[in-house]
Order: C-alpha cells, then sequence, then structure tokens
C-alpha cells in the first residue's frame, strides 16, 4: 500500500494489526513503532522485523496514517506530545475508548479523525471492528483508509456514542468465554477424551451452538429448552449477576 503508518503503542493492538497486515499480504511503504518499554519493543520486532522502531512518539506520528494504540487515560498526554508532529495532511486513528473525536480536535491540528474499537479476531482477519469518522472527512480518503481497516475483518460504521457499547460487547467479548472453553477442553481429556478429541468436541459443538441460537429461527427461551439436563443451571442467576455487575460497572467508567 502506498502509504506510511506509525503506531503510538507496541502492545497487543499493535501485533494482532500488524499480523493481519501481514496475513493479507498488505505492505506499506514503511511502518513505524513508539513504545517506551524496549523489552515490548523488542519481542514486537521479533515478530515483524520489517518494523522501524521510533525512539519518541513524535517519530512516530511523522508517518501519514497514525495509529493511537494507547490507554484512556494517557491519550490526552498523548495527543499533546504528538500535535505539533501531525500536519494537516495526517490521518489519526484512536483505538480507544473514551476519549472523543471531539477532544482529540481540541487538540490536533489535522481534521483526518477517526475512532475504532478493535477486536482480537483481526489476528486472523475475521475482526468486527466498528469505526467513527470525524465530520468533514474527505470521501475518497475515507475509502482507503477503510479499504485498508477492512483487510483485518469486518468493518461496520458506527456512530461515535456506540463505540463504548461496542466495546464491552465486541472487543472484550471473547475474554468472557475463552477460559471456559480452556477448561470444558482440560475437563473432557480428564474424562478420558485425547488432547485432540477435546479440542474437536469443544470447537465443534460451540460453532453448531452458536448457528443454532442465532440462525434457527427459534427464540433464545426455545433454544435453551431443547437440552433439558442443565449441570450449572443453579448458578445462572449468579453468573447473570457478575456479567451484569461488573459489564455494566465497566461501561460506566468507559463512556466520554
Amino acid at each position: 500500500m502506498k502509504t506510511t503508518i506509525g503506531f503510538i503503542g507496541g502492545g497487543r493492538i499493535t501485533k494482532i494489526f500488524l499480523q493481519g497486515f501481514k496475513n493479507a499480504g498488505l505492505g506499506f511503504e514503511s511502518v513505524k513503532v513508539f513504545d517506551p518499554n524496549a523489552e515490548t519493543l523488542a519481542n514486537l520486532e521479533k515478530l515483524f522485523p520489517e518494523i522501524e522502531k521510533a525512539e519518541t512518539a513524535e517519530a512516530a506520528a511523522t508517518q501519514k496514517i497514525v495509529f493511537l494504540a494507547v490507554h484512556p487515560p494517557v491519550m490526552m498526554e498523548t495527543l499533546q506530545a504528538i500535535k505539533e508532529t501531525v500536519t494537516e495532511s495526517t490521518t489519526v486513528i484512536s483505538l480507544a475508548p473514551k476519549i472523543t473525536l471531539e477532544k482529540m480536535a481540541s487538540v490536533l491540528k489535522t481534521k483526518k479523525l477517526v475512532r475504532m474499537i478493535p477486536n482480537a479476531t483481526s489476528f486472523i482477519n475475521e475482526g468486527f471492528n466498528p469505526v467513527t469518522f470525524a465530520g468533514g472527512f474527505d470521501d475518497n480518503e475515507k475509502k482507503q483508509v477503510l479499504k485498508m481497516l477492512k483487510k483485518l475483518g469486518k468493518t461496520v460504521e458506527t456512530e461515535e456514542p456506540k463505540l463504548e457499547a461496542y466495546a464491552i460487547a465486541s472487543a472484550m467479548l471473547p475474554t468472557y468465554f475463552w477460559f471456559q472453553w480452556n477448561e470444558m477442553e482440560k475437563i473432557a481429556i480428564e474424562m478420558g477424551l485425547t488432547a485432540g478429541e477435546a479440542q474437536k468436541t469443544v470447537s465443534s459443538t460451540l460453532k453448531k451452538a452458536m448457528k443454532l441460537y442465532f440462525k434457527s429461527g427459534l427464540t433464545p427461551a426455545e433454544v435453551m429448552d431443547l437440552i433439558p439436563v442443565k449441570p450449572i443451571g443453579e448458578n445462572e442467576p449468579e453468573i447473570k449477576n457478575i456479567l451484569n455487575t461488573k459489564l455494566l460497572g465497566l461501561f460506566a467508567k468507559i463512556k466520554p
């Protein structure tokens, strides 16, 4: 792709994006990454030797497209650090919740601002990534940005106030279930299945269960009634309470 990209923050999401772009065969004229942690940057460079380590956030911000892969508490500080480097022609894409386009615009010269809530499944190019563009974003340039982001999976344009809901309901969603799937594999092995059989059993059943729940035309209650024995049914109220308490509490914290 005939452009340059920079990442401020070299952690998990930068690794996910670089892997997704690599899988898709998407190359760039140059890729600069800054992270204050030298070990994080060194580990990233081992995986992606083509990247150029930037010594400062400002150095990474010299690229044509700049991804802000930092947590909300340090976002404003990061924007202040790069405000003299970012030009009116720079496209800046924030990957964090909470900090709005309006707040970004209050610091940066460029009007080419984007917010995106990325999904870990972008690692295998099957992400579900909601995105919002600042008003007045040039249509042709928007198409080019979307063309790049769509290499990571499904990219959905949405209203900015919905982004934090997507962070809870999509971006963090796998974390509520992955450890349970892993535990089920261990239990299956303990009961006598091989590791391969356990993985296939859990994986295949989950895929078909999702298809049944979302595609059968049955109501959720009707789907759940198809299996009469519910070994952890008595714990459902407790689990639901944990989900509601933790997730709605977190949503309240990350809302702008």
